[in-house]
């Protein structure tokens, strides 16, 4: 964080909330996602929200249930598994053990609070400690205040500057890389072109990865994580490519680089280049057909993803078995896994995210730029 971000948190004073002061504090109604039927999003769906931290807990979309869903502008609280607070800025539905969230106050509704009330939940994670109503609402963060009251103008212009510094970052990362060029490829073109009038055909994951199992599982509690050298330690958090850190351990334990690592109980899957080491509930897909590489891996941890977006999170602790026998849907060509075809659409599709990163970064830096002057300008 840039130097002068961190003298003015050394500089601000700060007040101390419990959850239940800011917000009301109240239980979602919970449906078993498996017992639903997602639908594609548009204006009649709602977003139906699991206990994942992906796709912003969001696991699909429904039409209205049985009952009212829950309002937007608010924020949303998984009580189990990986424990954590969105904001929720559309009216949604969810599974078992989400808490809401209801601001007494409407511009407690901003980022600041996220971070502040995930830095409270950190205590908290797996099935054996996790918040309940009662404990949530006594737990307690840091605000900073002026005058006795919470100053918002000060988070709002704080939050403004650290996305222009990150965003900065960002931009200039995509202008190193090269991965600002954006333009597709006549070939690539062509790919998007024909998506639709490929062949498709559904294949169990056993069929085309074998389902491994660690060499040998490192307890996070115990490991220690380096910051120079060390290999990747893979463990079941949906962010970081699954990785928590670096460590230094024996490297016959290690587990062979192109291959994916799926969390047990998570289902959240991640291509991993190099060797690495994992913790506990890992399995290693070790692809059994020729071609599988970075450049079409993450097709296929996007198909994963899709196949086992129906269950909840943490809902099962997934066999070898129910792994194996989940189907991906994959295009086809002469009667083989199309390979080059995915390969060829994987970096269209790349291209097109990329795009919309660079418009954003160009977009936002210049907003920020205007927020952090006209801010700045008061104090």
């Amino acid at each position: 964080m840039d130097a002068s971000l961190n003298e003015k948190l050394r500089s601000v004073e700060w007040g101390e909330y419990k959850i239940e002061d800011l917000f009301i504090v109240k239980t979602s109604k919970g449906y078993d996602a498996g017992k639903l039927n997602f639908i594609s999003k548009s204006k009649e769906t709602f977003e139906f929200i699991g206990r994942t931290q992906s796709d912003y807990g969001v696991q699909g979309y429904v039409l209205k249930l049985d009952s009212e869903p829950n309002d937007s502008g608010c924020i949303s609280v998984s009580q189990i598994g990986a424990v954590h607070a969105q904001l929720r800025n559309k009216k949604w539905y969810s599974s078992q053990n989400i808490f809401i969230l209801k601001p007494k106050i409407d511009k407690l509704i901003n980022q600041w609070l996220i971070v502040a009330i995930n830095k409270a939940l950190s205590n908290f994670g797996g099935y054996s400690s996790y918040p309940t109503l009662s404990t949530l609402k006594k737990l307690t963060i840091l605000l900073p205040i002026n005058n006795e009251q919470i100053d918002f103008d000060f988070m709002e212009s704080f939050i403004a500057e650290l996305e222009a510094e990150r965003i900065a970052e960002l931009s200039a990362y995509l202008k190193v890389s090269g991965m600002d060029n954006y333009e597709l490829s006549d070939e690539e073109l062509k790919a998007l072109r024909d998506y639709d009038s490929m062949e498709w055909r559904e294949y169990k994951l056993g069929e085309l990865f074998e389902v491994k199992t660690y060499k040998k599982r490192f307890d996070a509690n115990k490991v220690t994580l380096v910051s120079k050298g060390g290999s990747p330690y893979v463990v079941r958090k949906s962010t970081e490519n699954g990785i928590k850190g670096f460590i230094s351990e024996d490297d016959s334990y290690l587990n062979e680089g192109n291959t994916i690592s799926f969390g047990q109980d998570t289902a959240t899957s991640f291509y991993q280049e190099q060797p690495y080491f994992t913790g506990d509930k890992i399995k290693i897909l070790k692809a059994k057909f020729n071609g599988f590489n970075k450049d079409n891996a993450q097709f296929f941890v996007s198909a994963i993803t899709r196949s086992f977006s129906k269950f909840s999170w943490g809902s099962s602790s997934y066999s070898v078995d129910i792994i194996s026998n989940q189907k991906l849907a994959l295009p086809v060509l002469n009667n083989e896994i199309a390979i080059k075809y995915i390969e060829v659409i994987s970096k269209a599709i790349s291209k097109l995210t990329i795009k919309d990163v660079v418009q954003y970064t160009n977009e936002r830096i210049e907003t920020t730029k205007e927020v952090v002057t006209s801010h700045n300008s008061n104090y």
